[in-house]
């Protein structure tokens, strides 16, 4: 049977949950499986590390440290914006995840706090900084 090699392109199912067991997302839930592409450095070294020597129908549960998962937070990702650039369609309320337009593509932050006229918007993905448990379901080795 094949194995997952560093040229592979593999199909899997990812479910990531954080380190108190809850469940964060997981491509089951749109049965939208994710093609990966080895060497591509699309995921990390260490996330592609997991999946090298897997075979096709295989389980696997890794947990990786931040800095491996989706990165640290990084400070210079959090943004402080004036109450005025939000509308009633796009209320600044903390919790709420809103998106911008930048070049080269549209990037989503979330509200983390509002003061006054000021509202303080994170660009941090939202499991950088955290410890991800990932469950690997090898779909198809393409």
């Amino acid at each position: 049977m094949s194995q997952v090699q560093n040229d592979s392109n593999i199909l899997v199912h990812i479910t990531m949950k954080l380190s108190d067991g809850s469940a964060a997302d997981s491509t089951k839930v749109n049965n939208k499986p994710a093609k990966i592409i080895m060497g591509d450095n699309s995921i990390s070294s260490a996330f592609e590390a997991q999946l090298l020597g897997m075979e096709q129908g295989e389980s696997k549960e890794f947990t990786l440290a931040a800095v491996d998962a989706f990165g640290e937070s990084n400070p210079d990702n959090v943004h402080y914006m004036d109450l005025d650039k939000f509308s009633k369609e796009v209320p600044a309320e903390v919790g709420n995840i809103v998106t911008f337009t930048q070049p080269g593509g549209e990037i989503p932050g979330m509200i983390t706090a509002v003061s006054g006229n000021s509202v303080t918007v994170d660009f941090n993905h939202p499991l950088a900084g955290q410890e991800v448990t990932f469950v690997i379901d090898l779909i198809e080795i393409l």
